[in-house]
């Protein structure tokens, strides 16, 4: 493997990343307008891109199986094929007013998100070791596209269609997925060999007991989890208190840009300061986004809570993705990707249906304080390791 295939492989999964998120930022700033417009019950709101999750977190473990057989260009392929056909959809869903159709269109595309979500881990598993980490951040730094591009067809495209609402956007998002498909051909991923296909490795039950991994998924999923909760939950908020849905997209927008932004030179903070340095810093992070949004409902306090949001989201997310790369040899990395993915999409799944019901039923204050206790048990979590690792190193 060579530096060169390594540059163009990260390049490819780079752009990607950045067509998947800008759908994928679509849909979290018009689906749960959409839900509000043409649900009966408006609790049920933000059901459709919690749709996207939970089919996500359903396809995380036979998407990553799967790859595993026939190689990851062809299972991202087949994905992107899938949520074109998702995309299709729900067009279909607005133009007749089927809120259900619609959700089960988003649950389609949400399977695509289950084979996409594996671009960082494509990366980081064919490249040198001392590359791992930039691979992880600098695909994931595809989304800085996203922040711009998403938002921004978002705002063009929802009135497009006249008298139908957000079809226009929709059908967006559809042309992306066809444009990753085109991306994809030029991925330079070599299939699995005989042996990585039939090997499976030391038993899963002896995997799980290290203790970096433990922390790796468990910062993984309360730092996207956190995220998932307020971000779901922040454009219905902020149109509840007067704003309108250009407002909504500054604030994502924003929120974009801090989740994946700092992906430039994410990789380069863990090699200097140590992953467990960088996932506390997203904690930290992630605490103040919480002071933020508690602090009232200004438009600066939605967008300097959202965009410290992205910020901690960047750090625990690659922080914890990087972790886990240290904890499995390459016949176990399809279980073990699997289940912390699993893991993590369950918890967003969760996040995100918990979300618009407390929202609902509550306020957004209460949205913010559920997070508290989960940002809490990273921050012990992450401690406990580093003063582990501290321990072994003076023993």
């Amino acid at each position: 493997m060579t530096i060169s295939r390594d540059y163009k492989n990260v390049g490819v999964l780079a752009m990607c990343q950045a067509l998947f998120m800008s759908g994928l930022s679509m849909q979290i700033i018009l689906s749960g307008l959409v839900g509000a417009a043409i649900a009966e019950d408006k609790a049920l709101a933000t059901l459709p891109i919690s749709a996207v999750i939970i089919a996500s977190t359903l396809t995380t473990i036979p998407a990553s199986l799967l790859m595993k057989r026939i190689g990851r260009r062809a299972g991202f392929i087949l994905g992107a094929l899938i949520g074109l056909t998702g995309a299709a959809v729900a067009c279909y869903a607005l133009i007749i007013s089927s809120f259900w159709l619609f959700c089960f269109g988003m649950f389609i595309f949400g399977i695509n998100a289950g084979f996409a979500q594996y671009y960082r881990f494509a990366a980081a598993d064919v490249a040198q070791d001392h590359f791992k980490s930039r691979a992880i951040s600098w695909v994931i730094s595809g989304g800085i596209v996203a922040a711009l591009l998403g938002p921004e067809l978002a705002k063009r495209t929802h009135d497009l269609a006249a008298g139908t609402p957000f079809v226009g956007a929709y059908a967006a998002i559809a042309g992306l997925a066809i444009a990753v498909m085109v991306l994809l051909a030029f991925l330079d991923i070599p299939l699995p060999d005989e042996a990585e296909r039939l090997e499976s490795g030391r038993p899963l039950g002896t995997i799980v007991r290290q203790p970096a991994l433990i922390v790796a998924v468990l910062v993984g999923m309360i730092g996207y989890g956190v995220m998932s909760l307020l971000m779901t939950a922040t454009p219905l908020a902020m149109v509840g208190n007067g704003f309108v849905i250009s407002d909504a997209t500054f604030v994502i927008q924003w929120h974009l840009v801090g989740m994946f932004a700092p992906a430039f030179f994410t990789g380069h903070l863990i090699q200097r300061f140590g992953v467990v340095r960088v996932m506390l810093g997203g904690t930290v992070l992630l605490a103040v986004a919480i002071i933020s949004a508690l602090s009232g409902t200004d438009l600066v306090h939605y967008w300097l809570a959202l965009f410290a949001l992205g910020l901690g989201w960047n750090f625990t997310f690659i922080g914890a993705s990087t972790l886990l790369t240290e904890t499995y040899e390459p016949a176990e990395r399809g279980k073990v990707q699997a289940l912390n993915d699993f893991m993590v999409f369950g918890t967003v799944a969760l996040a995100s249906l918990t979300s618009g019901t407390i929202l609902y039923f509550l306020d957004w204050n209460a949205v913010n304080f559920a997070a508290i206790g989960p940002i809490s048990v990273a921050v012990l979590a992450a401690l406990w390791l580093r003063l582990k690792r501290r321990a072994e190193q003076v023993a």
